[in-house]
């Protein structure tokens, strides 16, 4: 008898900080009627839950033992840490700050790979984040590297943070996001890389309508123009 279950599909986003994966990850989610993971807003939950413990960023094994105990729930536009509904809470500068430090602890990845991998083994998703395409799914249908340059990255996300009240300056976000890089880009566990059958997308310059429409249209392309979505 033949296998009626609907293929699932892996679309996997990957790229800096500020180069607008989670708003187009989400919208493509949301087009293709796919789950969307934010894989940032997981390492987040991870590192507010050790600010509240008190564990620092540096304390590899209790950082690690966090990870793999939390209680990670994504659902449309919000995230749960161990019941609680903390999707405000981990947009502030200092928690993805915090996150991308912790994202440096080797346990902590595996925990989170482990994490991502499961999610991704239920339904077809979009997931967006640093390692993506190379580590998570490396065998992922779609792989999209989304880029912008840096002037324009700063600027998206001051507009961002702005919006929610934020009082950080220009120069100050300069500053995080280019410490940030330079720590994704330089770990040695997963560093920020584009995978090698990856589509490189330069979206400086190009609305969000634009870079959807060119992501959906990759995304057909690849996945037999779209007949096996399901």
């Amino acid at each position: 008898m033949a296998d009626t279950k609907p293929r699932r599909i892996v679309v996997a986003i990957d790229g800096p900080s500020g180069s607008g994966k989670s708003t187009i990850a989400r919208r493509l989610a949301d087009r293709l009627q796919f789950t969307y993971i934010d894989t940032g807003a997981m390492y987040r939950a991870v590192a507010l839950w050790g600010v509240r413990q008190n564990v620092g960023a540096d304390d590899m094994h209790r950082m690690e033992q966090l990870a793999i105990a939390a209680a990670i729930e994504l659902a449309p536009g919000r995230i749960s840490l161990n019941g609680e509904d903390v999707t405000d809470s981990i947009r502030t500068p200092d928690v993805s700050n915090g996150a991308s430090r912790i994202a440096v602890i080797p346990g902590v990845r595996r925990a989170m790979v482990a994490k991502q991998r499961e999610m991704g083994e239920r339904t077809s998703v979009v997931m967006e984040g640093r390692d993506i395409g190379t580590v998570v799914f490396p065998n992922a249908d779609v792989k999209v590297f989304l880029d912008a340059n840096p002037q324009e990255r700063v600027r998206r996300r001051l507009v961002e943070l702005r919006a929610k009240g934020d009082k950080i300056t220009e120069a100050e976000l300069t500053a995080q996001m280019k410490e940030r890089d330079q720590r994704d880009s330089t770990r040695v566990d997963a560093p920020l890389a584009q995978a090698p059958d990856a589509i490189y997308l330069d979206s400086t310059g190009m609305t969000i309508d634009e870079v959807e429409e060119a992501l959906l249209k990759i995304i057909r392309h690849r996945v037999s123009n779209g007949k096996d979505f399901s």
